[in-house]
């Protein structure tokens, strides 16, 4: 049965690093996806330039491109890095819109206690959002994982939902690369290399070639 997949993010290119995978997967199974960002994700860094926002909005659409999937147009971008500066009600209102235009059967965002405040943010604004009630449609929340950000969480992240992506890595690994220096120049647990071998560490704690990994919050059998 053809689902609706909604993916929260703090910043374009975490539903790539999270879930690329998965989304290039829900495509393949006929699935409609779409993902809503809120941050322009650079304009916390040092002199940044127009051209630097507007080549992460390019990116994203090339990387949605690849992965199939559809950005929701949001025209209230937060400023990044200060998600955590917002009252919460104002992160639930976005996704409350695009929910009720979407009604998605699964949504996917951050883990709830990452180091980066952005995603701590969106992760409560979307289980806020999709707090159950009588004519709530979702029916599964699963939280992924950023490596450079989850991986230095006070609290471990313990997955238990792999995503085998061994046949979706090389359209995964073109859609990172489309993100151009935010993969290419990482020197941490988030550059291409590392990614890969992470992936296959995934998999190979579930006897798997490469998995994406989630922590399922919710998911209701009716």
């Amino acid at each position: 049965m053809r689902k609706k997949v909604l993916i929260t993010v703090a910043h374009r290119d975490d539903e790539t690093i999270g879930c690329g995978g998965a989304i290039y997967r829900h495509y393949l199974k006929g699935d409609e996806v779409y993902c809503l960002s809120f941050t322009d994700g650079v304009s916390a860094r040092d002199k940044v330039k127009k051209k630097d926002l507007k080549n992460r909005i390019n990116s994203s659409i090339k990387a949605s491109k690849i992965l199939k999937f559809k950005w929701v147009e949001n025209k209230k971008l937060f400023e990044d890095n200060k998600l955590d500066s917002y009252p919460l009600l104002d992160l639930v209102k976005v996704i409350e819109k695009v929910k009720n235009r979407i009604n998605p059967d699964i949504v996917y965002t951050h883990y709830f206690n990452d180091l980066n405040v952005d995603h701590k943010a969106v992760s409560m604004a979307t289980i806020t959002a999709f707090r159950p009630l009588k004519k709530e449609k979702c029916k599964e929340i699963l939280f992924f994982e950023i490596p450079s950000s989850t991986d230095y969480s006070p609290q471990d992240f313990v997955p238990n939902y792999f995503v085998e992506i061994s046949k979706q890595w090389l359209l995964k690994k073109k859609a990172l690369l489309a993100y151009g220096n935010e993969i290419k120049n990482q020197k941490t647990s988030r550059d291409l290399s590392s990614l890969k071998s992470f992936y296959e560490y995934r998999g190979n704690t579930v006897g798997l070639k490469m998995c994406e990994s989630f922590f399922i919050f919710k998911k209701l059998s009716l």
